[in-house]
């Protein structure tokens, strides 16, 4: 029986640049979550194509196993049904990593999916949810489609929903509900299979076979994959993996892997005999990777892969475009630059990098690979629509593999070829809203009034150029404005400010500090120290202090 149901629309169902991020306490209202999936369902039913899709092909339905993830499945299953979706494909307990989303949606022919995420965020009755809606070629939805659904939560007065048994999720079968089919199947399979086709396993194996490593799945999504692809098919210990188990509170601990929320990882990398760790986030997206005693950069990592990239069989003699976000060091431009490679620089969010992906693998018919990353301990590349926290560990492990060196002789034979970019974010978490915009007001007004080639206050090196960034994405058409405050100097040191949108409450204030240093004499500096004036600069003409009253960054990385 399907029912419509009156209601009144929620303010703030606006989604960010990975969707919608609520507190728990929020999404749990009545109607909160009906009315967000009937506004992406009408908003998918408007177009005749989408339509067709919606209805004829599969959906794709997990998270990260986050609290609240069993209940909203049920609910999502409701209202799809309702609103003539025939078959949804559900991840085994509801776990379904972000990268493995893709894949699925891309191997099945499927019409989108929905992925209940908040990412790096905590998880818990009191803490983090997300919600949001993928593609058909397995990416984040763009701008237009978020926009609309926005418009469409704003002006809802009813839903659509489904009486539905309750599905059971812990049972790999096929559930026929009076014709709407709701298969529940093991999210690692497609992953598994697909990664065997762009990596060298048997290679891998031997490695891994003569080395010790270290993985920290954070008690997030990517312990099914870890337990399966690492242990079942590469054959390492259990021993050496930590917090494997998804837990829906991810342990009490904060999932986001980076040198403070991953401290057990980076203090067992450094005082014990690792030759390889690598850490990932809630919802598997994301990657931090150390050798012994030794941290790598995001932006780093992007550049080494994409350099060594004749090390994974996926990509020799294919790899054709590199692309990172804004806030990202130009690590990666020296490589493109040097492989003569195409580039591009695009606003934090994936869905940018999705539509250089389709062009040139509809271009090239797969002879045009990209890689691309972000800064925020992203990597990833076209062999699926998001970034990928597994595939760039296995990237790592390939070019280990391969060279037979360690992850420090990776790292600085890089930076020997094409110099170190010193590189540090500073993040002031749940500022005020109020004062963070007025800080950003205040930098674009101060960029509008800086001229090229002034040295600014003490800091001796000229500006080349301060703007706020734009996007104009020539796949599409659409243009992103509002992306960023750059303030970049002759010698290629950069001063980046950017408001996030991934937080659920208040406003994250990004600092993003950058050197390049081309003498190897001058590589082993400490990284705040050949930062140091940068800083200062930053925090003088920000105002940071006056306009959030904080005095110090909530994380450093």
């Amino acid at each position: 029986m399907i029912k419509t149901v009156q209601t009144t629309p929620y303010e703030g169902q606006r989604p960010g640049t990975s969707g919608l991020r609520k507190k728990v306490t929020q999404v749990t209202q009545p109607h909160y979550i009906e009315n967000f999936i009937q506004a992406t369902f009408s908003c998918l039913l408007e177009s005749e194509d989408t339509a067709h899709d919606l209805i004829e092909k599969p959906l794709v339905l997990g998270g990260d196993g986050r609290f609240y993830n069993d209940v909203a499945i049920q609910t999502i299953l409701a209202v799809a049904k309702a609103n003539g979706v025939k078959k949804v494909f559900v991840g085994k307990d509801g776990i379904f990593s972000t990268p493995a989303v893709s894949a699925t949606i891309r191997k099945r022919n499927c019409s989108g999916g929905i992925i209940l995420t908040a990412s790096h965020n905590p998880g818990g009755p009191d803490e983090d949810f997300g919600i949001k809606y993928n593609g058909h070629n397995g990416g984040p939805a763009l701008s237009q489609t978020t926009e609309r659904i926005y418009e469409l939560t704003l002006a809802i007065s009813e839903y659509k929903i489904a009486e539905l048994p309750l599905v059971d999720l812990a049972t790999v079968q096929v559930n026929d509900i009076d014709g709407f089919e709701v298969e529940v199947i093991d999210s690692v399979d497609d992953y598994l299979e697909h990664c065997q086709t762009l990596f060298d396993f048997p290679l891998i194996k031997d490695y891994l076979a003569t080395t010790t490593v270290l993985f920290d799945g954070l008690s997030g999504v990517t312990g099914p994959y870890i337990e399966r692809i690492l242990v079942d098919v590469m054959n390492i210990s259990e021993e050496n993996c930590q917090n494997i188990e998804a837990l829906p509170d991810f342990g009490g601990g904060h999932p986001d892997p980076n040198l403070v929320y991953a401290a057990s990882l980076v203090k067992r990398m450094y005082s014990e005999d690792f030759a390889f760790g690598c850490a990932f986030d809630g919802d598997g997206d994301r990657n931090m990777i150390l050798g012994n005693k030794f941290f790598v950069t995001p932006s780093d990592s992007v550049a080494i892969i994409a350099a060594n990239s004749g090390s994974i069989p996926y990509f020799r003699n294919k790899l054709s475009v590199l692309a990172r976000s804004m806030p990202t060091s130009g690590a990666i431009d020296r490589v493109a630059e040097k492989m003569k490679a195409e580039f591009f620089e695009v606003p934090t969010g994936w869905k940018f990098f999705g539509n250089i992906m389709d062009h040139y693998e509809n271009e090239k018919g797969g002879f045009g690979h990209v890689i691309c990353g972000e800064e925020s301990f992203g990597t990833g590349s076209d062999h699926v629509r998001e970034k990928d926290g597994i595939w760039a560990a296995l990237c790592w492990l390939s070019i280990l593999a391969d060279k037979k060196v360690s992850v420090e002789e990776v790292v600085r034979d890089h930076w020997k070829e094409f110099g170190r970019n010193y590189y540090s974010r500073y993040d002031y978490e749940n500022c005020e809203a109020a004062g963070a915009r007025s800080m950003m007001e205040h930098l674009v007004e101060l960029t509008q009034n800086t001229e090229s080639g002034t040295c600014l206050h003490d800091f001796p090196v000229p500006l080349k150029f301060a703007d706020e960034f734009s996007y104009a994405d020539k796949f599409d058409g659409s243009v992103s404005e509002h992306q960023g405050i750059r303030f970049v100097f002759e010698d290629g040191s950069r001063i980046i400010f950017r408001l996030s949108g991934t937080g659920s409450v208040g406003a994250t204030i990004r600092l993003y500090l950058e050197q390049y240093e081309a003498n190897v004499e001058n590589h082993d500096m400490e990284t705040q120290d050949a930062l140091k004036a940068l800083v200062q600069l930053a925090l003088t003409i920000s105002k940071i202090e006056e306009f959030t009253g904080r005095t110090e960054p909530t994380v450093i990385t």
